[in-house]
Order: structure tokens, then C-alpha cells, then sequence
């Protein structure tokens, strides 16, 4: 058992339940909602509201929303849609686009501090607290200002306990170097987790992974690259192989990320045709495909519960 923070106050791991660790309640520029809600489709806190209510419908009950400030957080819609849906959301604090810009000169120290801030005091006065920590590096590598972000969420996490997501590419083995400068730091490596991971089917790349004592998240459904098929192939192996308790396994999915103008890669239309079942497409798909692999009920029961309540609570 161990409080955390959710949008609408302190949350008790037993009470995480189902829980998809990296969704998307909405993406977008920094502050759009805020400034420029007009540009985005109208019907936008609809679309994320009704999909929650789907999600809570089908057995949903807590959902990590991995944006940043940098991809748009606003957190005064996620406990609007939290409050409005039933379903736990857990809001993030850290640094997802590279560089990152405009910041030349600003230390990993003063980074932290303000990461601390929206974990212990509350996200841009609003009071709402962050419970997860999360740096993004990919393909080429962690670059310089990256690193800085991933030193300040370290001492961040050192100081609060929150725990650490990180975005990385699965090609080029990133998440080697992001470890590296955690373990620098001075993080165990059971209170992080390593995002993307089934971007790849590369077993010995993952299992060294989750032998280092990391988190995978298995969170790209239905995803691009590789198949799902591919996917859920690869997640059975690590089931069977016994890691089942350390997978968080989700969508990064996100409910509203079209503007009023819908490009033909982001239009309501063809997103529906990719994954028409928003948060539930792991429930709806994976999961039946898991149960002809022969993985048990009992399996199934636990496989979104233990990885992300063990995750919180550092086990």
C-alpha cells in the first residue's frame, strides 16, 4: 500500500485496479487548450470524456496521461474529465521534446526543482500534483540537453520518490544510455520504467532490460513498425519467461489530438479505422489473442493490475 497523487488527490495503490500507465488524454502544443482551444475539433473534452466512460464501462479504472507540458498537459481538464468519467488519472511532471529549447544554461538542479514543485506543491498553481516523473530521448540518442532532464527527473524522483517513465527508441538499444546515467545518478532501477518496449521483438535486448530491474512498458497498441500480432507474440514470450508482474501494458493512445482542420493522418475518421476501440483495444484484441496463446484467466485477471501497482509502489 502506498499514497500516490492522481488529479483529484492522494490515491491509495490498492485502489489503482486496471490501470493503462501511458495514454494520451488529449495531445498537443504546449498550453493549446489554454490559448487556442478554438483550434482544436470542438467537440474535443467530448471525445475525451466519452472515451473515458467507454474505458471505465470496460473496466478501466486508472489511466496514466504521459503528456508532458511540452505535449500539451493541462491539468485542469484532466480532473475535469477524471471527475466527470470515474476513472483514477494520474498526471506526469518532466520533459518530453528534445533539446529542450529555450533553456540554454539552466542546470539538471534547477530542472528538478521545478519538477519538484509540481510533484509537492501542485502543477502551475492549480494545487494538482504530478505522480510520475517522465524524460523522452530517441534515436539519436540522449542528447545534451536531454541528459540535463534526465539528471533533474532523477534528483527529482531522489528527493520525492515518485517514480520515473522514460520515452526511448528501441532502436539503437537508447534505454542503455538513459540507465547508464540513472544508475549515475544514484536511481534503482525498480522505480523505473522503460517505455516503448514493444516497438522491438528482440528478446535478449528486453530481457536485459527487466534484468537490470526496470519496468517495461509494452505501450504501443496498436501501434506501426510491427504488427500487433508481432506485439502480443513478443509479450507472451515474457509472460511465459515470468516477467508478468513487471509489464505495464497500454495504448499510448490518445483520446483528442485532431485540430478543427483534420490532416488525413490525424482525422477522427481514419484514427477510428485504426483503432476503433480507444482504451479498451488491449481488453477488445490482445486479450483474446492471449487466451488462444493458452495464457490463463488467472493470468489475464492480474496482467494490467500487478506491473503498474508494482511500479508505484517500488516492488
Amino acid at each position: 500500500m502506498t499514497i500516490i497523487n492522481s488529479v483529484l488527490g492522494p490515491l491509495d495503490t490498492k485502489n489503482l485496479g486496471v490501470t493503462l500507465c501511458h495514454e494520451h488524454l488529449q495531445d498537443s502544443s504546449t498550453a493549446l487548450t489554454l490559448n487556442y482551444p478554438e483550434l482544436l475539433e470542438p467537440a474535443y473534452k467530448k471525445h475525451i470524456i466519452d472515451g473515458l466512460k467507454k474505458a471505465r464501462a470496460g473496466g478501466i479504472n486508472t489511466v496514466v496521461d504521459a503528456s508532458t507540458m511540452d505535449l500539451g498537459r493541462d491539468v485542469n481538464l484532466l480532473a475535469e474529465a477524471s471527475r466527470a468519467s470515474g476513472v483514477n488519472v494520474i498526471a506526469i511532471s518532466g520533459w518530453a521534446l528534445e533539446k529542450p529549447r529555450f533553456f540554454p544554461g539552466i542546470t539538471a538542479k534547477r530542472f528538478a526543482k521545478a519538477f519538484i514543485k509540481d510533484i509537492t506543491v501542485g502543477i502551475a498553481g492549480t494545487g494538482i500534483k504530478a505522480g510520475v516523473l517522465k524524460e523522452a530521448s530517441d534515436r539519436a540518442g540522449v542528447l545534451p540537453g536531454e541528459e540535463i532532464v534526465l539528471r533533474a527527473i532523477a534528483r527529482a524522483h531522489l528527493e520525492t520518490g515518485v517514480p520515473i517513465m522514460v520515452h526511448t527508441a528501441m532502436a539503437g538499444e537508447i534505454a542503455r544510455q538513459q540507465i547508464a546515467i540513472l544508475k549515475q545518478e544514484g536511481v534503482k532501477m525498480g522505480r523505473v520504467k522503460i517505455d516503448h518496449a514493444n516497438d522491438t521483438t528482440d528478446l535478449k535486448y528486453l530481457t536485459w532490460i527487466l534484468d537490470q530491474g526496470c519496468f517495461l512498458g509494452l505501450d504501443r497498441y496498436p501501434g506501426s513498425r510491427i504488427t500487433p500480432e508481432e506485439r502480443t507474440n513478443c509479450l507472451k514470450a515474457l509472460i511465459d519467461m515470468g516477467y508478468a508482474d513487471r509489464l505495464c501494458i497500454s495504448h499510448d493512445w490518445s483520446l483528442a489530438r485532431f485540430l478543427s482542420r483534420p490532416s488525413p493522418a490525424g482525422s477522427p475518421a481514419k484514427r477510428k479505422k485504426i483503432n476503433p476501440y480507444g482504451f479498451l483495444y488491449i481488453k477488445e484484441k490482445v486479450f483474446p489473442q492471449l487466451r488462444e496463446m493458452g495464457v490463463s484467466e488467472k493470468t489475464l485477471s492480474t496482467l494490467l493490475v500487478n506491473g503498474p501497482r508494482n511500479f508505484f509502489e517500488g516492488k
